[in-house]
């Protein structure tokens, strides 16, 4: 079923996914038992949990909300800036791989990873080159 079809939100594996009591005008999307709210609620993995963390980081961090955007020259699928508030204030770098092989940055920078978009990097010590995975995404937050 195209996606463009199914607008109803899925809020658990009940009966017409948790939406409504009612018959939903659109279509429930096939796997409505297995994609929902309360299914990716506390699964460490999930979409939703990372959407959580972003944007805590975002509400926690003036650079990420109110900062300035400073690009990054960069070669390949990669597209990277970084986003600062003040000079007081901690500054980040945002890099996303918007391919399916991995890359890598090259930048006279180091910090420590906040999120990757895989889930399994927080805290990593990066210095200069960061190695990107297909398709991942990084927020950095710099060394001062």
């Amino acid at each position: 079923m195209p996606a463009a079809l199914v607008a109803t939100m899925q809020w658990n594996a009940a009966a017409n996914a948790g939406f409504t009591t009612g018959k939903p005008w659109l279509p429930l999307a096939p796997d409505y038992r297995e994609v929902n709210v309360a299914a990716q609620r506390d699964a460490p993995g999930s979409m939703l949990r990372l959407y959580r963390e972003l944007i805590a980081l975002r509400r926690s961090e003036p650079a990420l909300a109110v900062g300035r955007f400073d690009a990054i020259k960069t070669e390949g699928d990669v597209l990277a800036y970084i986003r600062r508030a003040s000079r007081e204030e901690r500054h980040f770098l945002v890099a996303l791989n918007l391919g399916h092989q991995p890359q890598s940055l090259r930048a006279n920078l180091s910090g420590t990873l906040a999120i990757s978009t895989h889930r399994d990097r927080a805290g990593e010590r990066i210095e200069g080159t960061i190695a990107l995975r297909p398709d991942e995404g990084v927020i950095v937050r710099l060394a001062a």
